[in-house]
């Protein structure tokens, strides 16, 4: 996150309590506080946590015994992916796929598993996700016992993928959510070269999904915001171009989104699922790679929701215009505002959403200053529902219409819209009061 001006560096440093040696937040105060909850609250017992959590939760997505299920990987990283990678690895990009909706970075997690050749392709994707998953984990061990951030980093981060289930490691969110994280850390590091770094991997992460390019929105005024996206711009231009000149096909993701409707789990599908039990003569079917409504009604709605994602980016330029936003914590706290917005007013909320959420949470709260502590235990409930709704309830919910799979939905996306107000109030009252 942005460096602050000096005279904000030194009161907040001077706020900010040294890291303890045991890893406890120096916010926790022995005298008021059972030793008991202060081992529960320190790094230590998240790592623990992690750890097993990973144990039980990593060998159930490879599948290995006693966790094997029906012995099959999940079918997004056995079929969808195994079949792009090796079209990927043909030199060229899988324009004629449907399924295919991303830019041209999306490649570099999907050939990731190929320097692993004595695996699977399903293996090797599932074993450098968990790489990646332990190398986050490890960085945010690093900031809290190094530098005296808020525990509570790594512990959301340990928790609430374990709330998702196997969903994280058999994606590829998990990779672009981490360059995510890496660029706010890098830009809270305070080195000369930070805001540029930041930058270019806003650019890299962009370019594997879109979605990363939000994280400008919290950059300070002046000369940190042009260096901050001028190097994103050049970053992300110049690897357009690596990508269009070594494959073809490589900008086909600019009118893959052109046809799509409203996503069975998105806020914009609740209505219609309302409406299938009064006599609604619309349905479901597989399309663009997703499970979409069809019928009367859905290309009004899938307008509104796109108008709806206009008008959040309207708000964000605006805050932009009116708030202060020197403090450290800020453009973290920014960038949780503003995928939250994107993600309640898209017209798809797949349940790999939530794992863009809680990397932007986690890195919220290695600053105790944030203003998005609320917000967190919203998107941690959301995690829970989201599980639910998926893979537990999701058949139910598509084919069946089952009330409480509806319930759930209705569970899941409410605490989303709240969070997403919650934080979008908190962070105006934050750029306000630093005015």
């Amino acid at each position: 996150m942005p460096r602050s001006r000096p005279s904000s560096t030194s009161s907040t440093s001077s706020a900010e309590p040294a890291p303890a040696s045991s890893g406890v937040p120096a916010s926790a105060s022995p005298g008021g506080t059972a030793p008991r909850f202060r081992r529960l609250r320190s790094p230590w017992a998240a790592l623990l946590v992690w750890g097993l959590t990973r144990l039980w939760l990593v060998p159930a997505a490879l599948k290995l015994p006693p966790l094997d299920g029906d012995g099959t990987l999940d079918p997004s990283v056995d079929r969808v992916y195994r079949g792009w990678f090796e079209v990927l690895s043909g030199g060229t990009f899988p324009a004629h796929d449907v399924s295919w909706q991303y830019p041209p970075g999306a490649a570099l997690p999907i050939l990731a598993p190929g320097v692993l050749p004595s695996l699977d392709y399903g293996l090797a994707f599932i074993v450098t996700a968990a790489v990646t998953d332990a190398l986050v984990m490890a960085g945010l061990m690093w900031l809290v016992l190094r530098r005296g951030r808020s525990a509570a980093a790594p512990w959301l981060w340990a928790v609430a993928l374990a709330v998702l289930s196997t969903v994280p490691w058999n994606r590829f969110d998990l990779q672009v959510t981490a360059i995510a994280m890496a660029a706010l850390a890098v830009a809270a590091s305070q080195r000369a070269w930070a805001d540029r770094a930041f930058g270019a991997l806003v650019a890299l992460g962009a370019l594997v999904k879109v979605w990363p390019v939000l994280l400008l929105a919290g950059t300070e005024r002046g000369r940190r915001t042009r260096q901050a996206w001028i190097s994103a711009a050049v970053a992300g231009v110049v690897l357009l171009a690596v990508f269009a000149l070594a494959m073809p096909h490589s900008l086909s993701f600019l009118t893959a989104q052109k046809s799509r409707g409203i996503q069975i789990e998105s806020v914009g599908a609740l209505p219609f699922h309302i409406a299938r039990h009064l006599g609604w003569s619309g349905t479901w079917k597989a399309k663009d790679g997703s499970h979409e409504f069809v019928g009367p009604g859905v290309e009004t709605v899938s307008l509104v929701m796109q108008g709806l994602t206009v008008l959040a980016l309207g708000w964000l330029v605006y805050w932009r215009l009116r708030s202060e936003r020197s403090a450290p914590w800020m453009l973290p706290d920014a960038a949780l505002t503003a995928v939250l917005l994107f993600v309640v007013t898209s017209r798809v909320i797949s349940p790999q959403y939530l794992i863009w959420l809680v990397g932007l949470a986690a890195v919220c709260l290695l600053r105790r200053e944030t203003s998005q502590r609320p917000v967190v235990w919203l998107i941690l409930a959301a995690c829970l529902f989201t599980t639910l709704g998926f893979p537990l309830l999701y058949r139910e919910l598509r084919d069946d219409a089952d009330p409480v799979a509806i319930a759930n939905l209705f569970v899941r996306n409410g605490l989303l819209l709240v969070a997403a107000g919650l934080s979008a109030v908190r962070l105006w009252r934050a750029g306000r009061a630093g005015r």
